[in-house]
């Protein structure tokens, strides 16, 4: 029987009752309610107040994150010498909305003759920064490339980038390895050195912050700011960060975009709130994951990411009702092919013994397509609860995605078998349960 069909049990401490006595006393809220919020550990009445009340100002300081200073000043310059920047995103949501937001936040700063996106291919340039990239913006008189979501391993890319010219910043939330990237700043709060008092900021916060701090740095006004939140909140959904602390702040405000100031929505996200029929009632974050997520996946799943940027970025409904239909139509087209490519995996555990029995799942197909494996791998997962890899062939070699269960840190095992392999990256896993 597969693991998922039985019981995990995940423990949950008692609150203390003396906390949650003072916060009923405080607040004048029922005592389960009280009870509740010590367990999570919110144990103040400020805490709790904040807590119903997330306020924007109550953002960190955008300067704590360690090389932030650098990076502003190195926008600046860009900006004052009239400097052509390069916007490079990875291929997933969180990366196509870090893109959409760094783009919607600059253009009007540089002006579109000054400033590109670019998402690398998931065929012909794989995960992260490519040469190819460096190569294009060296060609094209790019002096800064800012790269959103990726990098954070990229020494290689980066010293090569530096021989052609062209200065980065890395902006990124994943894991850092042994070596940092010698780029004029790396912004990401699980840096060890890094003293951000959030660590859980998706690709796209880490985005949102140093536009945050640029514009601090040119005394802007808020409100273009304010306008990133609807991506801000698609990335933390689609990228299932913990929704808490800063995540929680900028996702309740985003929330506010799709609900009580629709009107403000992007065009983009809009018209894509309407082919996935989600018209009517609120929308939470598990709208967004399951109605929007995956259509702007689809793009770097199955044909061209820049097509969900462009739609994210259109400047108008007729213009965002075109781009949204064709990413729409790429979603259709990858749910017919993970769901194909799921039940023949799923079959083939079923019809081995050893399968059935491992205590992880490797499952390879020469003919799968490589865009809808991470979520081949995933259901797989929900299914038999174990580390899971699923891979196909691509220029002749294997290629794939892994997925892992709470305790087995399948990034560390890559980590062990990194001669073996040409690439790999990813988000660590959630830690065990107590």
């Amino acid at each position: 029987m597969p693991v998922s069909a039985s019981k995990r049990w995940n423990y949950i401490p008692q609150s203390d009752p003396r906390q949650a006595h003072s916060l009923t006393e405080a607040l004048f809220i029922a005592p389960e309610i009280a009870a509740l919020l010590a367990q999570r550990g919110i144990a103040t009445p400020e805490a709790a107040a904040a807590f119903f009340h997330p306020d924007l100002r109550q953002l960190p300081n955008p300067l704590l994150m360690r090389d932030m200073d650098r990076a502003v000043a190195r926008l600046a310059l860009a900006l004052h010498e009239g400097q052509k920047v390069l916007v490079l995103g990875d291929y997933d949501v969180d990366g196509i909305t870090s893109v959409a937001t760094v783009m919607s936040y600059l253009m009007p700063l540089f002006g579109a003759e000054r400033l590109r996106d670019y998402i690398p291919d998931r065929y012909t340039e794989g995960y992260g920064i490519s040469e190819k990239a460096i190569d294009f913006a060296a060609a094209n008189g790019f002096a800064l490339i800012v790269a959103l979501d990726c990098g954070i391993k990229a020494v290689e890319q980066v010293a090569y980038a530096k021989r052609q010219g062209v200065d980065f910043i890395i902006c990124d939330h994943h894991l850092p390895g042994d070596e940092l990237p010698a780029a004029v700043a790396v912004l990401d709060p699980k840096r060890a050195d890094c003293e951000y008092p959030y660590k859980e900021l998706s690709g796209c916060g880490v985005g949102f912050k140093l536009m945050q701090a640029l514009g601090e740095h040119l005394g802007l006004p808020n409100a273009p700011l304010h306008d990133l939140l609807d991506l801000v909140t698609v990335s933390i959904a689609a990228d299932i960060v913990p929704i808490t602390g800063e995540n929680r702040i900028l996702a309740a405000h985003g929330l506010r975009r799709f609900n009580e100031d629709a009107h403000l929505l992007r065009p983009g996200l809009a018209a894509l709130r309407e082919l996935a029929t989600l018209r009517e009632g609120p929308l939470g974050i598990s709208s967004l994951i399951f109605g929007f997520a995956p259509r702007i996946n689809a793009a770097g799943r199955m044909g061209d990411a820049r097509r969900a940027v462009a739609m994210l970025l259109a400047p108008d409904q007729q213009e965002a009702r075109y781009t949204a239909e064709v990413v729409d139509q790429m979603n259709q087209e990858r749910r017919g092919s993970d769901q194909h490519t799921t039940q023949e995996a799923l079959d083939m555990i079923a019809g081995s013994p050893t399968l059935q029995n491992a205590r992880a799942t490797v499952l390879y197909k020469a003919d799968w397509h490589q865009g809808v494996l991470g979520i081949v791998a995933s259901r797989c997962l929900d299914q038999y609860y174990r580390p899971t890899v699923i891979l196909t062939q691509r220029d002749g070699k294997a290629t794939g995605s892994a997925r892992s269960v709470a305790g087995f840190d399948v990034h560390e095992a890559l980590e062990a078998c990194a001669p073996l392999l040409d690439q790999f990256g990813g988000t660590a896993p959630p830690p065990a349960s107590p």
